[in-house]
């Protein structure tokens, strides 16, 4: 484990979880974990935008995209809001970032002498 990592959630390691607590976490990866919903977690980055322009953007049907928007909703990372005929979806966890950018780094890290092809341009 590297020095940096000195608990998990804020916790030692000899305290105990709170109930329910690592259920919860593994609900958030599991929504995460849908490559369509990361695509449309990346299009939000810039700002609220309506299905739309989330539709265009991600290159998902409107079907798809309004599915994966409110599991993202209901899993407490976005936010909505309805003006007229359109709905605007919004990131109400920055947090979400963070993690994928963590993750991106790490995948990075690890396969830059391999394949090459995660590293940025």
């Amino acid at each position: 484990m590297s020095d940096n990592i000195k608990n998990f959630a804020g916790l030692e390691k000899q305290d105990v979880l709170p109930a329910g607590f690592l259920e919860r976490v593994a609900e958030r990866f599991k929504v995460l974990g849908e490559p369509a919903r990361l695509r449309l977690v990346h299009c939000l980055m810039e700002g609220e935008k309506s299905v739309g322009t989330l539709v265009e953007e991600s290159g998902l049907n409107q079907a798809n995209t309004s599915r994966h928007l409110q599991g993202l909703v209901q899993a407490g990372l976005l936010g909505r809001r309805k003006d007229g005929n359109f709905v605007y979806y919004r990131i109400l966890d920055p947090s979400v970032f963070e993690l994928c950018d963590l993750v991106c780094r790490s995948l990075q890290a690890r396969h830059r002498e391999e394949a090459g092809v995660l590293r940025p341009e």
